[in-house]
This record gives C-alpha cells, structure tokens and sequence, in this order.
C-alpha cells in the first residue's frame, strides 16, 4: 500500500488499493473496457460512511475523485481516486408506499426483481446490467418510458455527500436546487448514496424482437418510423441495426446479414399488443419473431443485449423528426460497408417524456421525437476511426437536432456537446451549483460541469 492507501484504509470499513495490489484490476475494470479508471487509491465503499470518509480526504487532499457502480458507460477515467460503490447493492421495497430505496451500486436487476414479487416495476433501462443510480441521474429513457417518463421524474429522495463532507438527505424541499441538478444533470454535484425511487404496478409485459433484414427490406427503419407516429403512450420501442458476422454461434437466419431489429415493449394486455405491432410484421419478410407475454422480471430479453464487458464508444442526437432520406443515409453508411463496426439505435421518445414532472428537474429536451445513436466496439487504435464515421452517420440529422443525451454518450464530449444537453438557462445554472458544490473541480463526474463560466 502506498502513503495516501493507507491513510484510507484507517477511515474505511471496506477494503482499499492501490496499484499493484492483486484486486486493483478487478475493482478499476468496469462493463466498460476502453481506457478504464487508472486511480492512485480506491475506495471500495460498503455503505455511506466510506463514501463520506473518501470524501472528505479528497476535499482535504485536493485529490481529483471519481465513482464507479457498474462502470457501464464511463467516460472520465479517474487518475486521483476512485470510489467503488459495487458493494453497495442493497435495495429496499415499500409496497404500500410503491417505492423502492436503491444504494448506489445496486443494478437494474437488483431493483426488478426485488419489485417483482409485489407486482411492480421500476423505470428500468434496457440493460439490466446498468447501474440504476447513475442511470437515473442522467435522465434515464427505459422500457416504459413513454408511459411514465424518465426516470429522474420519479426519484423522491437522494442522500448525497458533497464536497464538503456532509451527507445530506436530497427532497424538493430540503435541497431544492440540488434535487432539481441531481435529476438529469448528472452525477457532478456529489456522490450518491442511494435514491427512493417509484415503483409502478406493471407485473407483465408484451415485449420482444423482430429480426428483419435490412439489405432485403431497405425501408425497415422508415417503416417503424411510421408505426410510430399512432402508437399509445403504453408502447415504448426502439430499432438497433447492426451486420452480423457469419459465424455458427450466431442464430442461422441472422448470420451474414445485416440486421434491423425492431424491440418492443407494450405496457398493456398481451392481445392489444399484439394487434398494435402487427403492421411492423407486413414491413417485409420476419427473420426471427420472439415477441410474446414476458413477466417485467424478464424485461431484458427485449433488447437482449451483450452482457460480457467490451471497449466501445458512442454518439447520439435528439432529433425532432426523422426523415426518411436521413434514415436511409444512416443505413448506408453504419451498414456492412461502414470503415468499422457500427450499431445504430433508434428509440421513440414522446408521451409521457414530453411532459414535465410534478416536481421540476434538470433533464433536457424533452421536446426530442426521437434518439439516433451510433456504437461501436474499439480495437487498439481505432478510437478516431470510429469517432469520424459516428459523425459521418449523424451528420443527415443535424437539421433536426435539439441536442444530444448524456446516458447515450459513452465517450468523452466536448464543452459544447456537454452543454448542448440542456437548455441555455439551465446549463448555466448547473454551472452555478457545481461551482457552489466543487468549486475546486475535484468530483470527475463522466461528462464534466465547468465549476465556472
């Protein structure tokens, strides 16, 4: 151990390490592999007390201080000190209540099937995987989105731990400005202990995939385009396009192809599901359907997405409208011809996402129709091969872009992107709050708050 390791080690009840130690690796390495957090020291945090002694020797240290849960979209690698909050995974169900208390390391699948029992579900992502605080701190567009909204609209209460050592209960009216920055202006401001959040009484859902390909039905994403355009609040869906490669693990009717897969998840009886997602089966032929009646437990299988660890980066845009010439640019250049590997995602944004909450927050553009957004995996050296063709893919969309999400970005973005998440007036009072919270810009949060004009 070195000077400052041991130092903590002397505050901490759980474990510190420092580079050389035989669990560094393990508990700097997150679901995010591309330049991960290289800390001096880290905390690994089993409650609220680490996190507050951390804190404090970094306030007292100078010590630049980053945090980590699941590690799924990292994009500020920590060179000061890490905090690990994976340990803290504990999540609490009020039934009465319908809420959930979620500590700060706990994932998506620990808050869903903690609910489950009781017949209720979180606003939870597509990936159960994610780390739910930090999701829920940039906004966070799930699967039942377009029903209830984002899920900074539903948190009722954060204990946070700023910059000044203090652990303070976060509720509209205790802390009403940083209640309002906390819900979708991201992790900045201090670090989260946990969050009470709402449950909603939906046990079932009628969700899933269909497969197309897109060389053969060329007009797939602008079909669901238009399917959107009647569907209820009660539907939310995405599409992710992407060239499978020939290979035998990979299911036959995908493999070689590339591949539009249109996801689905109805809040609502499994038949009016099924009546409402049958215009997308005329699109063209269906290479895999496995929509059908799934228990909320199951959510995951509706995007079912890669759960191993991988280096990737990514890119988005909010955009007003999608046109179909811009949608069919955006299959031309990301497909199999694309310099490297890219998958592209749409997802249908309105209904409840329009609406602002009972109590204000600071997530931007609600106004969005829609996300495009571009990834891909990262090989040594590729990092500004991919950012260029990203830019190449989003660049049909500019005329109809609002801005861009920060939970979408797993990379690092400039000043004006990061700002381009919010509306003017409320960037500029984030700025305000980060400088009154971290004046000293010690908190590396994924996508930085200037602590200044």
């Amino acid at each position: 151990m070195n000077d400052k390791s041991q130092r903590l080690a002397a505050r901490s009840h759980g474990p510190v390490y420092a580079p050389g130690d035989k669990e560094y690796d393990g508990e700097r390495t997150g679901f995010q592999l591309l330049d991960p957090h290289r800390p001096a020291v880290i905390v690994a945090a089993t409650g609220a007390g680490d996190v507050r002694s951390a804190v404090e020797f970094a306030a007292e240290t100078r010590t630049p201080l980053a945090v980590q849960a699941a590690g799924h979209g990292h994009a500020a690698p920590g060179t000061g000190m890490l905090i690990s909050t994976r340990r803290m995974s504990a999540v609490r169900v009020d039934p009465r209540a319908r809420t959930a208390w979620v500590e700060a390391g706990a994932t998506w699948r620990h808050v869903v099937e903690a609910a489950a029992p009781y017949g209720m579900a979180p606003l939870s992502g597509s990936f159960p995987g994610l780390g739910a605080v930090p999701y829920t701190l940039g906004g966070g567009v799930g699967l039942l989105a377009r029903r209830f909204g984002f899920a900074a609209d539903h948190v009722r209460r954060l204990d946070v731990v700023t910059l000044d050592g203090r652990l303070r209960e976060v509720t509209a009216a205790a802390e009403p400005d940083l209640f309002w920055a906390l819900r979708g202006g991201g992790g900045d401001f201090g670090v989260v202990t946990g969050m009470e959040i709402d449950l909603f009484p939906v046990a079932r859902i009628y969700g899933g995939t269909l497969f197309f390909d897109a060389g053969r039905v060329p007009d797939v994403l602008d079909g669901w385009r238009r399917w959107t355009a009647d569907v209820p609040e009660g539907m939310t869906s995405g599409v992710t396009a992407l060239p499978y490669p020939d290979l035998p693990v990979l299911p036959a009717p995908l493999r070689g192809r590339h591949v539009a897969q249109i996801h689905v998840c109805y809040a609502g009886p499994a038949e009016e599901g099924r009546d409402l997602v049958e215009p997308l089966r005329s699109l063209g032929p269906v290479l895999l359907d496995t929509l059908r009646d799934l228990p909320y437990a199951e959510s995951g299988k509706v995007f079912d997405e890669p759960d191993r660890p991988h280096a990737y980066r990514s890119r988005n845009l909010l955009v007003s409208d999608l046109r179909p010439q811009a949608l069919a640019d955006l299959t031309k250049a990301a497909g199999p011809s694309a310099p490297v590997m890219t998958v592209v995602g749409l997802r249908h944004l309105g209904g409840a996402l329009a609406r602002e909450p009972h109590v204000a927050n600071a997530v931007g553009h609600r106004g969005a129709a829609y996300a495009v957004t571009t990834l891909s995996p990262v090989e040594s050296g590729e990092e500004e091969k991919v950012g260029e063709t990203h830019r190449d893919a989003l660049a049909p969309f500019a005329g109809e872009a609002l801005g861009r999400s920060l939970n979408f970005s797993f990379g690092a973005l400039g000043g004006d992107e990061i700002r381009s998440a919010f509306a003017p007036g409320d960037y500029d009072r984030l700025v305000k709050l980060k400088a009154e919270h971290d004046p000293h810009g010690l908190l590396q949060a994924n996508h930085r708050i200037p602590p200044a004009l």
